[in-house]
């Protein structure tokens, strides 16, 4: 017997799908105009962005001297200087040696194209000095039609390289005013919120900062593993840099996709021209394996266990983030992604019912039913 239709049924769940098309399509509108807001000031959000993720990272330290009776404004200046006294000290942990081996690593240079050359002379190329002279020419008469996009792509360049410094001297001085006023900002962010949001917003508030404090031990244990692993294989096969080269490759952990390239390309050709080229491909297959099983298993497990976040969010959020934004959307993906998990569990949160309490004189199964 074949079963009809209910009118009434049909036209509440139409009603029902329209109402919710409705207020998701709100919602979506309202999303938009948020984040083309955060666009157009984006030359404010990323300095403020930069300079809570250096709170984070020395935040413990400003925590401990205030909790030993330092006056605020003495640790937050104290960290900030010593925060800069360690990035100093990172470059040149990795430039002077590099510059002591510059006279080596030029000599390699040569002898590496000279044995390239050498090689290409020979079977099965049998590329004599007249092409590659001709090939050379070719290059140089490419380079100088090309030459007004080169001088645009070089200006480019250096207006980035003048807005980073800007943006990273803005970062330092938020960074210490966040050290010194940090903890007076949710007492006075009560004060000036109405009702209810006087609990809401603070308390999320404080949850986002916990989160982004795990999101940067996390990518700092990332790259410390990325470090010793890549380290500890250059020791073995005996390329100079060691050290510099770690500390560049941790260094290279916080910039997503970029730093990795970075560190790796780096260490390849300090591989081929002090090694070789067998040692070089060996260094290459081992940050190969390295950033493949910190990509797909170190760093998923680490950040999913410390944000909360399984690790598939993890690898999809990368992935989304690199895709809209390119660099700065992987950099900040995954800490948006978990502070959006922070939000959504909060609502859940607020929104769920309280568990049924059995009245006394109510048999104990009359719950469960």
């Amino acid at each position: 017997m074949s079963t009809r239709l209910s009118s009434t049924k049909s036209r509440a769940a139409l009603h029902t799908s329209a109402r919710t098309s409705a207020q998701l399509l709100l919602v979506a509108v309202a999303v938009t105009a948020a984040l083309w807001l955060v666009g157009q000031m984006w030359s404010v959000v990323w300095p403020l962005v930069v300079g809570l993720l250096l709170t984070t990272l020395t935040w413990p330290l400003a925590r401990f001297l205030r909790n030993h009776s330092w006056p605020p404004a003495l640790a937050a200046s104290v960290v900030t200087v010593f925060a800069l006294v360690v990035a100093a000290g990172i470059v040149a942990l990795i430039a002077v040696p590099v510059a002591s081996e510059s006279g080596t690593l030029a000599d390699g240079v040569i002898a590496g194209v000279e044995q390239l050359r050498t090689w290409a002379a020979g079977p099965p190329l049998n590329i004599g000095d007249a092409e590659i002279t001709k090939a050379m020419d070719a290059g140089i008469e490419r380079l100088q039609s090309s030459l007004g996009a080169t001088v645009s792509t070089v200006a480019t360049g250096l207006s980035t390289v003048v807005h980073g410094v800007v943006v990273a001297v803005i970062a330092v001085f938020l960074m210490f005013f966040f050290l010194k006023d940090g903890p007076r900002f949710l007492p006075w962010l009560t004060r000036q919120l109405p009702g209810r949001l006087a609990v809401d917003i603070p308390t999320v508030a404080e949850r986002c900062w916990n989160t982004l404090g795990a999101f940067i031990r996390s990518q700092a244990l990332v790259g410390l593993i990325d470090a010793v692993f890549i380290g500890l294989g250059l020791w073995i096969l005996g390329v100079p840099l060691v050290l510099p080269l770690s500390v560049l490759t941790f260094v290279g952990a916080f910039v997503p996709i970029v730093g990795a390239f970075f560190a790796g390309f780096v260490a390849v050709l300090i591989a081929l021209v002090s090694n070789g080229l067998t040692d070089a491909l060996i260094v290459l297959a081992i940050i190969i394996v390295v950033q493949q099983l910190e990509g797909n298993v170190f760093q998923p497990m680490i950040q999913s266990r410390g944000l909360g976040l399984h690790a598939a969010v993890v690898l999809l959020a990368v992935t989304l983030g690199g895709s809209l934004a390119g660099i700065v959307g992987s950099l900040l993906a995954v800490p948006a992604a978990a502070l959006i998990g922070v939000i959504w569990r909060y609502i859940r949160e607020q929104l769920a019912e309280p568990p049924h309490e059995p009245r006394p004189d109510e048999p104990e199964g009359a719950t469960a039913a």
